[in-house]
């Protein structure tokens, strides 16, 4: 029988058996939490729209002559690099400023900083190094890229403080995870479209309307301590508000496909993603904290999905 330590060594909403435990040695499990890396569906859900992007540019660039499938394999998996890195230090960055707030919420106080196990100056060292790993994934772009990519430092500080000014957090968390619909796009073609622009206003509403699900787990505790969210704001409505926040995301980003000149697979694959939050919205218990984490997870199927239909357009637009 595997002796656990009451786990007291984990998170609690994090699997307990999750490779970091298998495979890491202890010392490095409290950072890894502090990174997330038990719990791989944000670097995913940051990754996405960065993917969507430069696959959707590179079908523009086919029409533009200007196609590489080395540059696009090459972007791609910096953006994973990228997505991981940037993604750890975002959320220790988070952990840092809510320390004390997340002492008070019973889901996040076994994490490593409310509950001891690391220290804040340690912690302010390990944002460092990721943040290093991630200026070296962005000095690999060009220069326009890399300008863009530093404007998105401004929203990703500010938001671990929207929920204690707005009731609209999950706005801020969608302008900061979007971005890479703005970068994968400028790394590709070295400049922006109203298409790469569609994109990431789609991006943001996804955005808005998963977050708001995964809100839900929390939203006793955040009425207890003071914190907003959409979903304490949507409240017995936000069944409504996903049918408008994921209609709104499939309209914005059919309009980006037609002006980059993605062909009919990728349209397909849009009407499976429409399938998928279809299926999120009937599902939805709002009361049901294990089905908002679950029906918030599966938007990495929408992801790769939407992912996928436009890697295959591509393939079959490449003369």
């Amino acid at each position: 029988m595997e002796d656990t330590d009451n786990f007291n060594d984990r998170v609690s909403d994090a699997p307990s058996d999750n490779w970091v435990y298998r495979i890491l040695p202890p010392w490095v499990w409290p950072y890894a939490q502090l990174a997330r890396w038990d719990r791989p569906i944000g670097w995913q859900l940051l990754m996405w729209p960065c993917f969507w992007s430069a696959t959707l540019a590179a079908n523009a660039a086919i029409y533009q002559g200007l196609y590489s499938g080395s540059l696009l394999v090459f972007h791609l998996v910096l953006y994973f690099i990228g997505a991981v890195a940037m993604r750890g230090a975002g959320c220790t960055y988070n952990d840092l400023v809510d320390h004390e707030i997340d002492m008070q919420v019973a889901r996040t106080r076994s994490r490593p900083l409310p509950s001891g196990r690391v220290t804040r100056d340690r912690a302010k060292i390990f944002i460092g190094l990721q943040a290093l790993v991630g200026l070296f994934v962005l000095l690999q772009f060009n220069w326009f890229t890399v300008f863009l990519g530093l404007l998105s430092l401004g929203i990703v500080a500010l938001y671990p403080y929207a929920k204690r000014f707005t009731d609209w957090p999950q706005f801020y968390l969608g302008l900061a995870f979007s971005w890479g619909a703005l970068m994968g796009w400028a790394g590709i073609l070295g400049g922006l479209s109203f298409a790469a622009i569609l994109l990431y206003a789609a991006s943001v509403a996804w955005t808005i309307g998963y977050d708001t699900i995964y809100a839900h787990q929390d939203k006793e505790d955040d009425e207890l301590i003071g914190v907003r969210s959409t979903a304490r704001l949507f409240g017995d409505k936000t069944r409504a508000w996903l049918i408008g926040l994921y209609g709104l995301t499939l309209v914005l980003m059919f309009a980006a496909f037609v002006l980059a000149g993605a062909n009919l697979i990728a349209f397909i694959a849009l009407f499976g993603a429409a399938g998928m939050f279809a299926w999120q919205i009937v599902r939805l218990d709002i009361n049901d904290a294990s089905q908002c984490l679950a029906l918030f997870k599966s938007n990495n199927r929408v992801g790769l999905t939407i992912f996928c239909g436009l890697f295959f357009s591509l393939l079959f637009a490449i003369p």
